[in-house]
């Protein structure tokens, strides 16, 4: 099983983008969730640190300026959405990565007392 640091730099983001009201409250990740040829296609026009600042775990040990190095997506490359988190949440619980649970789980209740 792979270990994850917390990304500080897109938790930030993602608070930022979350007072700014860019962010999707209904959706079904397994439908928003970017594939690979979106990621792909977002990073023939943004740098890694762009693509970074939208993951909120850092894979131990894989090598900086790769997509393998990020993990726990939290938004379609515009806004975040609210399904994503819960995602962050229940995935990162399921395999306890503690930090990136908390993480999530704050930016999600951030998220829902911004929205109601």
């Amino acid at each position: 099983m792979a270990s994850y640091q917390l990304n500080d730099a897109a938790v930030e983001h993602t608070r930022t983008l979350i007072k700014s009201r860019q962010y999707v409250l209904d959706s079904d990740w397994g439908d928003a969730q970017p594939d690979a040829a979106a990621e792909n296609a977002y990073l023939e026009n943004h740098t890694f640190d762009d693509y970074a600042a939208w993951h909120l775990g850092l894979t131990e040990g894989a090598t900086d300026d790769t997509k393998a190095r990020y993990a726990f997506v939290v938004g379609d490359f515009r806004r975040v959405h609210r399904s994503a988190l819960i995602a962050c949440v229940y995935r990162a619980a399921e395999w306890r990565h503690k930090t990136v649970e908390v993480a999530a789980h704050e930016l999600l209740q951030l998220l829902d007392d911004t929205s109601a």
